[in-house]
């Protein structure tokens, strides 16, 4: 009774720690070698010490158990229940599946491994065409776990960048207590520093804008930014009582000073895409001296506004093809704003097929946001958590935004502005852009309107975006290398 007592003890203790300190599973590398090791020393003991086979289904169950009562803690899709849709069974795959491959998949064979090994001691054998079935099954799921251990533990890298001057890594800025991710490249380190702050809560641009924008990397020393809750900033998300508007502001101008320190520059420049661009905005206005210019790409204004537009269009193009399933599911949510993420889920599938545009005019056929999470810049864990990260970064920030509009909040701004739009920008967009601009004051404005750009306009059309840099660097007092 001790030893029983004893093993199933350390099994819930260990889904107790684990549940704690990752109740989102393994998000980094470190992480889950830690979850894989410590599940096989569990898994041992627990097999080992009760001499059964029983110990398999057992320890794992009580391991489940304690992980995910420490997961009633903490908000987001990929800890709640699972839910029936399409992106609700990503989430479950990648949230607890992964964790169930790097956690309780070596418990339960380290659990055959330490029973087999106590019972082969113990001179207890059980019947051989068995055992071999036994022993070949526990072999591949080994070889399984081996191979997935080795994938998520291969680190992210960035290339290198020719010359003395250059720099080109990975790394990571203090803000507020949080540690976020970015990616620093140019061809020289004394250039001027472009912040990219990107755009959807969660969602992550390192790759795109090493891909798409390496022509920036000769005028400046580009910082791409994971947000917090984002790519390489997932890790960063909780509390996610503490993820505010306010705070996303607040990461914005903390990073925007290490690097200003950094580099050893007064002032910076600023780049934000679509939900980004209203921190960027924000950011500016309540900092102005820290910034050379702004740019916007993409721009927002007023997000529950934008998505009752684009509730409507979806809506009516629903109805127009047929769609009938749809029209109802968007029927019984009635228009925006929600607070459950998961209502956002048409407008997020549909988006793109209602204000599909013809992509074969763009350089770098950038229209999908999620092409370029297959680069180096990510590990395997981060790209298996790319849904999960915007969905629990959504379900935290979003509500916490739909009090913002820019027609209202910022009437003025006290640097120069540049503004890159697509001429296929979404509606939702588009109509509420136009007001804003049209009244904004600031000491310089620009607009940029790409043909054949949508809402990634700076990124379809990388030649034209860094031809609008040049232009900011010359007006702003900048330097065209």
């Amino acid at each position: 009774m001790v030893k029983l007592m004893g093993w199933i003890g350390a099994a819930a203790g260990w889904g107790i720690v684990a549940g704690w300190w990752m109740p989102r599973g393994p998000l980094t590398g470190a992480q889950a070698l830690w979850s894989v090791g410590l599940s096989v020393v569990v898994g041992l003991a627990a097999g080992w010490s009760s001499r059964s086979r029983w110990s398999l289904l057992i320890a794992p169950a009580v391991f489940v158990v304690a992980v995910e009562l420490m997961r009633l803690r903490v908000d987001g899709p990929s800890v709640d229940a699972p839910h029936a849709s399409a992106l609700g069974f990503v989430v479950l795959v990648a949230g607890r599946g992964l964790h169930a491959l790097l956690s309780v998949l070596p418990l339960v064979l380290a659990a055959a491994y330490g029973a087999g090994y106590a019972r082969r001691r113990a001179g207890v054998s059980g019947r051989r065409g068995w055992r071999y079935l036994r022993r070949t099954a526990t072999g591949l799921l080994s070889a399984v776990l081996l191979a997935g251990t080795v994938t998520v533990a291969v680190p992210a890298r960035t290339p290198a960048i020719s010359g003395e001057r250059s720099i080109a890594e990975l790394t990571r800025i203090d803000a507020g207590g949080h540690r976020l991710g970015a990616l620093i490249r140019g061809v020289d380190r004394t250039a001027p520093v472009l912040l990219f702050v990107p755009g959807a809560p969660g969602g992550s641009e390192l790759g795109a804008a090493r891909r798409h924008l390496a022509e920036l990397e000769q005028r400046f020393v580009v910082v791409t930014l994971d947000r917090r809750g984002g790519g390489s900033s997932y890790p960063a998300l909780d509390p996610t009582a503490t993820v505010t508007l306010e705070s996303a502001v607040a990461d914005v101008i903390a990073v925007t000073e290490a690097l200003r320190r950094r580099f050893h520059q007064e002032k910076i420049y600023l780049l934000g895409h679509s939900g980004g661009s209203i921190l960027g905005v924000l950011a500016v206005q309540r900092r102005p001296e820290l910034y050379r210019a702004y740019v916007g790409a993409g721009q927002a204004v007023d997000l529950p506004a934008s998505d009752r537009i684009s509730y409507a269009d979806i809506l009516a193009w629903a109805r127009a093809t047929g769609r009938e399933g749809l029209v109802r599911t968007l029927t019984a949510f009635g228009p925006p704003p929600y607070r459950d993420v998961y209502s956002y889920e048409p407008i997020m599938l549909y988006a793109n097929e209602v204000y599909g545009y013809d992509h074969s005019g763009n350089a770098a056929g950038a229209g999908d946001p999620f092409h370029s999470v297959g680069a180096s810049e990510y590990t395997a864990l981060q790209k298996a958590h790319t849904v999960n990260a915007v969905l629990d970064t959504w379900n935290a920030l979003y509500p916490r935004m739909q009090g913002v509009d820019l027609r209202r909040d910022v009437p003025r701004l006290e640097v120069p502005v540049y503004f890159v739009q697509g001429a296929h920008e979404m509606r939702g967009l588009a109509t509420l852009f136009t007001p804003w601009y049209e009244a904004l004051r600031a000491p310089v404005k620009r607009l940029t309107v790409v043909p054949s750009g949508g809402h990634r306009a700076f990124l379809e059309q990388p030649r034209r975006f860094a031809e609008v840099m040049d232009e900011v660097l010359a007006q702003s007092g900048g330097s065209i290398r």
